[in-house]
């Protein structure tokens, strides 16, 4: 039990800047103590006394905003940052090192009983504010889920899920932003600026349009020295360049570069 406390309290001091002191992490983090009474309703939920866990699991609702079902599997070291809002539903299951933000919901779409209808998350996940992972698959290692991602389907081990519906960010697209971000390392709310799929396509689209620009006005420079030197007989190249007008950086603005 204490063992599991103190790794509460390390990954809190290790992933917030503003906590000061394990006295401070002990006596006024929300989500430690939504932890602490947890684990004593899933310890009442497996022994068969499920009112008692459920009972245990109401009052840590009360007190905290949080809301656990005794039976969901909590590793040590989880940082439920905030809090306030916090679903996490009877299947799903939570690896260490996970943090987690407000908001956030863990839930499940079957009405199956007991089926496998929450979400399991690996070791080192971000689930950033507002986000809601709704079924009984696995968010992988080192994952991300971006703060009001809807997640419905799988999210591979180092990858980045942003977006309603949730779109998938494969790690290895994007090699310089994981290294840049392994270099901070941590990615507080589950996202960071370079993150969103539909803004890297765009500052891709316009990357490629302000090349293909040029290109026409390269050849537009070279069909106007062939008649010129029709014309005259002379090939020496005229001022004849047509003059690119595609504002590249400016709509690079607009999306956010």
């Amino acid at each position: 039990m204490f063992e599991r406390t103190r790794a509460d309290i390390r990954i809190i001091l290790d992933h917030d800047p503003a906590a000061r002191s394990t006295w401070e992490v002990l006596t006024c983090y929300p989500g430690l103590h939504a932890l602490f009474l947890h684990r004593r309703a899933h310890a009442c939920w497996n022994a068969g006394f499920k009112w008692l866990g459920r009972f245990i699991s109401h009052l840590s609702r009360w007190m905290t905003g949080i809301e656990i079902h005794p039976g969901a599997k909590i590793a040590p070291g989880v940082f439920i940052d905030h809090g306030m809002g916090v679903v996490i539903g009877e299947t799903a299951e939570v690896g260490e090192g996970t943090t987690i933000y407000q908001g956030v919901t863990l839930g499940g779409t079957s009405l199956a009983k007991g089926a496998k209808r929450h979400p399991t998350l690996g070791r080192n996940v971000v689930v950033g504010a507002g986000a809601q992972v709704l079924g009984g698959f696995t968010v992988g290692d080192n994952a991300k889920v971006g703060s009001n991602a809807v997640v419905t389907k799988p999210v591979p081990s180092g990858a980045t899920a942003v977006g309603n519906p949730a779109r998938i960010i494969a790690a290895e697209v994007d090699a310089k932003r994981e290294e840049a971000a392994s270099k901070m390392g941590f990615s507080a709310y589950g996202v960071t600026q370079n993150d969103d799929p539909l803004s890297q396509a765009m500052r891709g689209l316009i990357d490629n349009a302000a090349g293909q620009e040029h290109q026409i006005a390269l050849l537009w420079q070279a069909i106007a020295h062939l008649q010129e030197c029709v014309k005259t007989g002379d090939c020496v190249p005229k001022d004849a360049a047509r003059e690119e007008c595609f504002e590249a950086e400016k709509l690079n603005q607009l999306v956010g570069k």
